[in-house]
Parts: C-alpha cells; sequence; structure tokens
C-alpha cells in the first residue's frame, strides 16, 4: 500500500509530468492500492484556484482510501520525537505536517510517494519510513 503526497498529488492533478507523477499514474494503470490523509486531503483541497475546482478535488479525494495516525497522542510525540532525531543529526523538517505525514506512513507500513526533499530526509533518519 502506498501513501499519496500532496507533493505528487497537486502536480499530477494540474497535468505536470515528472518522474514522481509518472509513478503515481503507474499505480493507477495497475490498480495498485493507494491512498491519503487528512493532513495530505486539506492541503490538496487548499490549493483549490475557485470553488468549482474545491468541489471536484473534494468529490474525488473523498472516494480515496484515508489512513489515520494509529495512537492517538502517543502519535504526535513520536512526530516530535522524529522531528528532535532529524534535528539532531542536522537536518530542519520545515514542516509539521510533514512530519505528521511521514508518522502516518511509518504507522500504517505504507510506501510514500513523493516529491519533496523533507521526506528523503525523514526517511534517511527513520529507516521506518519507506519511499516508493
Amino acid at each position: 500500500m502506498i501513501l499519496v503526497d500532496t507533493s505528487v498529488l497537486i502536480p499530477f492533478l494540474r497535468g505536470i509530468e515528472n518522474e514522481k507523477t509518472r509513478k503515481f499514474e503507474e499505480l493507477i494503470e495497475k490498480n495498485i492500492p493507494f491512498g491519503i490523509n487528512n493532513y495530505i486531503y486539506q492541503e490538496v483541497l487548499q490549493g483549490a484556484r475557485n470553488e468549482r475546482e474545491f468541489r471536484v478535488l473534494e468529490e474525488y479525494l473523498s472516494s480515496q482510501i484515508f489512513y489515520e495516525l494509529e495512537h492517538g497522542r502517543k502519535s504526535y510525540r513520536k512526530a516530535a520525537f522524529l522531528y528532535f532525531r532529524c534535528r539532531k543529526a542536522g537536518f530542519t523538517i520545515r514542516s509539521t505536517i510533514d512530519l505528521l505525514i511521514a508518522q502516518t506512513a511509518i504507522e500504517n507500513g505504507l510506501y510514500l510517494l513523493h516529491n519533496d526533499q523533507d521526506f528523503a530526509i525523514i526517511a534517511r533518519v527513520e529507516n521506518k519510513l519507506m519511499e516508493w
């Protein structure tokens, strides 16, 4: 199973072709299960250019599989500790949301399809974050 990040979804939905959007197209063509989480849902909706696009995105995204953080407050503590570990290794992760997305992938045993350097850094520090 694969968690598809905003950094892939938005370019894909806007018709931008790159290595990661081609991988996403491959997922769709091969019927490989994928999903999102609530943070990705919000980020994609925030990118809507107008109300019509917002409604179309909402309908499309609502039909996807949603993955959740599995352990309530403990999951947030783990995401914060992940930030701490990255910082201790000399890297500053710019987005709290990225840490929560990474934690969602880790807790659910999902590969993460992304096009965001912060996730590549997190994966170097935490080998349980599997990139696709």
